[in-house]
């Protein structure tokens, strides 16, 4: 898939000791900008975000793919699977990312999305409840909203659950997490979709799904049919 727009790689600084990686795509006519907050053990080359970023590019939306991790976390991580669960420290992260993207003179007009996937949905979400009214709209593919904790009552950004029919234990754990999120908020069930979401087709829904949610709620576009969605 060719995004709309050309990738520019950025540094993002953390802190006197850290920066990570990112992605930046912003096509002419941008709408607003999605922050990708991957999930475990993954990066900003995950090709499964990367599409989705390509087709909300084709939507005029900007997008942002950032490394939650350094590739020294990255290393340690790979041995320990711990850095991919601290939801305080990847949510400090996105944060971080996110006060960037308000300081860069390409993306500080551009009202802000997240899209999370795995633990980065925790994060995603953590992250939306810190800043309030500055996001507004959270998407998660496949997630852990459960891990955002006591931070999801908090969250006032609309947000869109989407979670494959074929991966039960996740799909309880989003349930449960949907009852507990602030706002409006919805949960999407992909039928025949694994936790992955490989199967042929699946992921082109996933990406339906979120361009329609990221168009109603961020890039100010008129708003299109809801998906067939469970509403709390």
């Amino acid at each position: 898939m060719k995004r709309s727009g050309s990738d520019r790689e950025v540094s993002i600084r953390i802190d006197e000791e850290v920066t990570i990686l990112a992605s930046l795509n912003v096509p002419p006519g941008a709408r607003g900008i999605v922050l990708f907050a991957h999930g475990s053990g993954s990066g900003r080359f995950s090709p499964r975000n990367r599409y989705v970023a390509g087709e909300l590019g084709r939507r005029l939306l900007a997008t942002v793919l950032i490394d939650l991790l350094t590739e020294q976390e990255e290393a340690i991580d790979a041995l320990t699977r711990e850095l991919r669960f601290n939801i305080p420290l990847l949510t400090e992260r996105v944060i971080a990312a996110t006060n960037w993207l308000g300081r860069n003179g390409q993306t500080r007009s551009l009202r802000i999305g997240y899209f999370g996937a795995s633990t980065g949905a925790a994060a995603a979400l953590a992250a939306a409840a810190a800043l309030g009214d500055r996001i507004s709209a959270v998407v998660s593919r496949g997630g852990r909203p459960d891990l955002a904790g006591d931070k999801l009552p908090a969250v006032k950004a609309a947000t869109l659950l989407i979670v494959g029919g074929n991966d039960p234990a996740v799909r309880d754990l989003n349930e449960t997490a949907l009852t507990k999120l602030g706002g409006h908020r919805e949960l999407v069930i992909v039928p025949g979709a694994g936790h992955l979401f490989e199967e042929p087709g699946k992921l082109e829904e996933v990406a339906e799904l979120a361009g329609r949610w990221f168009d109603k709620y961020v890039g100010q576009a008129e708003p299109g049919p809801s998906p067939a969605a469970r509403r709390q």
